[in-house]
């Protein structure tokens, strides 16, 4: 299942936007795992960093756009953040996401409240 495509991008599951592009939607994570967890996708289909197919290089390029403006304001609110994503077998939703998270974590690899 692609939660992005057939959950966020198609309206099904609201999310709160941080930022939005013609190609890029970023918003806060609708379960995060960190006090600050915001997801930056593109609007079409993208698998992930890993596959990369001929003339995607220019959304990537955007979403590094949407996604440097977005790390500034929450380093400039919390003093600093991470940027991360996954590929493979690390990366349960097969949809292009980058990560930008800063807090201490709040839930485990597996999603469950940390105590």
């Amino acid at each position: 299942m692609d939660f992005y495509c057939e959950q966020v991008l198609s309206g099904k599951t609201a999310v709160e936007v941080v930022a939005e592009t013609d190609g890029v939607l970023a918003f806060h994570h609708t379960q995060p795992y960190w006090p600050v967890h915001v997801v930056v996708i593109p609007k079409r289909h993208i698998a992930s960093l890993a596959a990369l197919e001929e003339g995607e290089m220019a959304t990537v390029r955007e979403m590094m756009d949407v996604a440097a403006e977005i790390c500034r304001k929450l380093t400039k609110e919390h003093g600093g953040c991470r940027l991360s994503t996954n590929c493979g077998d690390h990366q349960t939703t097969k949809h292009l996401h980058f990560y930008i998270h800063s807090g201490e974590r709040i839930r485990d690899v597996h999603g469950n409240p940390l105590t």
